[in-house]
């Protein structure tokens, strides 16, 4: 059997396969609220044989979106929702898991499609809150500095958030500390210029993603599976480095965690990033060598045998695909009959599978 296909078991969480859809923001929610479209998108995905399909980017708080049309946890109201929404994945086979997040600097953003520029209160946008008052781009609305007492309100924030994606049903939580939003900001020197215990050295800029980690976990059941998301490097000069991330993950996977999502960039307008197939991948491999943690590579992994490589090399444990999912949210039974491997159908698709994988 391939490895694409076989299943992996993390603690209580057992995964009939390798391929992850990686969280993708829709903007489609309306006051952080699931909606149609996320239960056909995520949907779609459980019934194109993913093993696990995570929630974009769910915001902690109001202030704590990109856009306005972000979705939210942020209340008891945003549960049934998604509860019918981790129904309906787990009934075609596949796991339900959630990203929770905070924008941070880069909270009250205008969709892609719109333009993508900052939306100032002044025009009717949200405040924006960070380490430090320094603006993602030249020109932009400064956030506002975050004081003591509003990051405790972050910690019990992601607390809270844990404890209703729990009551949604979703089986694991991702916590996104990547791509420039508030943790990712913590940690990188480049946004963060405190001189308090939150800022300065590595162990200060860690601070905050322990200490949300640990309030998660207050909540979320120890035998169930927690990932975290990373930006294994800025991309840039004196930021986050990816030696800076395989110190973090060896502290992580002390603290528990489960495995790595190892992505990178986001912080920094200035990034250089050399962009090709897989160019993330190698992050992926040096973290799980060098910490013994799980990983998951992400990023232009577009080919069913190029995901098998990356495992039989033991690059990575888990595949997480975005763009791919999106072109061809069956990309799961495609790579299969590529693999020459027989998985199970829907049965309402059945008389469409290939006869030579019957």
């Amino acid at each position: 059997m391939s490895l694409l296909f076989s299943p992996i078991q993390i603690k209580n969480l057992r995964l009939k396969n390798r391929i992850v859809v990686s969280p993708m923001c829709q903007y489609s929610a309306e006051e952080g609220f699931a909606t149609d479209w996320h239960l056909v998108h995520l949907g779609s995905r459980a019934i194109g044989g993913a093993g696990l399909v995570i929630q974009e980017a769910s915001a902690i708080s109001p202030e704590g979106r990109i856009t306005a049309e972000d979705l939210g946890i942020w209340t008891d109201d945003h549960i049934p929702m998604l509860k019918r929404i981790t129904t309906f994945i787990q009934a075609n086979g596949a796991v339900a898991g959630i990203q929770l997040a905070h924008a941070g600097r880069k909270a009250s953003f205008l969709a892609p499609w719109q333009g993508g520029k900052q939306k100032p209160e002044k025009e009717g946008g949200y405040k924006a809150f960070a380490p430090s008052p320094i603006p993602f781009h030249e020109g932009d609305e400064a956030p506002f500095e975050l004081d003591l007492s509003g990051i405790e309100k972050i910690k019990s924030d992601f607390k809270a958030a844990a404890k209703r994606a729990w009551k949604a049903g979703y089986q694991v939580i991702e916590i996104h500390a990547a791509h420039g939003y508030l943790l990712h900001q913590f940690l990188s020197p480049l946004s963060n210029q405190r001189n308090d215990q939150y800022g300065g050295s590595f162990e200060n800029r860690i601070r905050l993603l322990l200490e949300v980690i640990e309030n998660v976990q207050q909540i979320w059941p120890a035998d169930q599976a927690l990932f975290v998301r990373i930006s294994a490097t800025d991309w840039a000069e004196g930021g986050w480095t990816p030696m800076d991330s395989i110190l973090l993950s060896k502290i992580l996977k002390e603290k528990g965690v489960d495995l790595i999502d190892c992505s990178s960039g986001g912080l920094a307008v200035q990034q250089q990033i050399p962009v090709s197939a897989g160019y993330q991948v190698p992050f992926a491999a040096s973290i799980k060598r060098e910490s013994g943690i799980l990983t998951g590579a992400v990023g232009l992994i577009t080919e069913a045998q190029q995901a098998e490589e990356i495992l039989q090399s033991q690059q990575a444990d888990l595949i997480f695909l975005a763009r791919e999912l999106l072109r061809d949210p069956y990309f799961p039974l495609h790579a299969a009959l590529e693999l020459q491997e027989d998985i199970h159908w829907p049965e309402q698709y059945e008389r469409a599978k290939p006869r030579k994988t019957r």
